[in-house]
């Protein structure tokens, strides 16, 4: 089958690395496939794109630009906040810290530098600003079922068995 941009089920195995670098950023390589209805936003768009048209079996070196992966790097994004803030937090620097944004969605920030008054945190994505590349394998590709179209969810919201014998399709 082959991947369409909208209603497809598809499962990958991946490698990711800041373009240019040979550090690996995150993979799934032996693991669970990762896997995703196309056009739900599941993943950045660069990528969802890239995939548009490849085949189940296909593999390929995907280049990602910051643009289309986690966004430009933003120097506002940067801020102070008074130490009382984090009352009962262990500060170190790089330390990721979860939050409620004002519009109750998640944020993440991540711990630049710290000092008894004040503390400096990063509201970018720590992949904003970089161009990413992903090598990797189309192991499946199917049309959502109608659950999963409604649910927006792989499995239509239902809980997986793993086994893959919960008559799935797989």
């Amino acid at each position: 089958m082959t991947i369409t941009d909208k209603n497809c089920v598809v499962g990958i195995e991946y490698e990711l690395k800041e373009a240019g670098k040979n550090e690996i950023l995150d993979s799934n390589r032996g693991g669970q496939p990762l896997e995703f209805i196309m056009g739900n936003g599941h993943i950045i768009p660069g990528l969802e794109k890239a995939l548009v048209g490849m085949k189940v079996n296909e593999r390929g070196d995907i280049l990602v630009k910051a643009s289309e992966a986690y966004g430009e790097y933003y120097d506002e994004g940067v801020q102070t906040i008074p130490i009382d803030q984090f009352e009962g937090v262990e500060l170190k620097e790089g330390l990721t810290l979860y939050g409620q944004g004002e519009d109750g969605q998640t944020v993440q920030v991540t711990v630049k530098s710290f000092n008894d008054k004040e503390v400096v945190v990063d509201f970018n994505h720590p992949l904003a600003g970089k161009d990413l590349m992903f090598s990797l394998s189309v192991l499946s590709a199917r049309e959502a079922t109608a659950d999963e179209v409604a649910s927006g969810q792989v499995g239509g919201g239902q809980e997986h068995c793993g086994s893959g014998s919960c008559g799935c399709g797989h």
